[in-house]
């Protein structure tokens, strides 16, 4: 679909068969709806998700409690992120949110009414947990995934200082010595190429694992 024109009939046909009579661009809004009646509803059409077309939803929700928004069905690698993350976005808003696919058959994905999520105590545990094991504050808010300083990073770091002072070195001498209680498994994955298997249980740095010391130096480090 090239134009939101085109998205207009299949949303107009959705709604008619639900016993609304359809009109579009009156006022400023794409779509109203009524039925007997019933509050107006308001559609917003757009060719894709936009901060404008939220803009507009939510601008329409002086005027009645319910409104859409409506866009071509999202398509390719990332269409299924794509929908999810903006279908959450219409439920904290309180909108509705319609896709028109390109055979014209529509799906209603969610009505509009007040936002009311669920709290999950695995996800709340989970990040209380990674924020007592972070040592100090490495971070500044706002940065991306590339480079983060995490408490498996600084776990791994701990236990790549212990090597490069003390040599090769069983993990259980490692873990005593960092307070790493994963250090042996930390050394055996391996995740950032740091360490190599010397024999059994015992585990030397390598030269990535010398720089990786150098490049994040001032983030492992406890903090008073």
């Amino acid at each position: 679909m090239q134009q939101e024109t085109e998205l207009y009939p299949h949303v107009k046909t959705l709604l008619e068969r639900q016993g609304y009579v359809v009109k579009g661009e009156v006022g400023a809004a794409d779509v109203v709806a009524m039925r007997a009646d019933e509050p107006p509803v308001i559609v917003e059409l757009k060719l894709r998700f936009t901060l404008s077309l939220f803009h507009q939803a939510v601008a329409r929700l002086a005027v009645t409690d319910t409104v859409y928004v409506a866009v071509p069905r999202p398509s390719g690698k990332s269409a299924r992120r794509t929908l999810k993350d903006n279908l959450a976005m219409c439920r904290r808003l309180g909108l509705g949110l319609i896709t028109v696919r390109a055979d014209g058959r529509t799906e209603v994905h969610c009505d509009p009414g007040p936002y009311a999520p669920r709290k999950s105590k695995r996800r709340q545990s989970r990040l209380l947990r990674e924020f007592e094991r972070i040592s100090g504050d490495p971070n500044a808010g706002g940065a991306t995934r590339h480079g983060i300083v995490t408490g498996y990073r600084q776990d791994a770091l701990r236990c790549a200082a212990h090597l490069a002072e003390h040599g090769a070195s069983k993990g259980a001498v490692v873990a005593g010595a960092t307070g790493v209680s994963a250090a042996t498994r930390i050394m055996r994955d391996n995740h950032y190429g740091w360490f190599e298997k010397i024999e059994t249980g015992i585990y030397a740095l390598t030269a990535t694992g010398f720089e990786g010391l150098k490049h994040w130096a001032y983030s492992w480090e406890d903090s008073d």
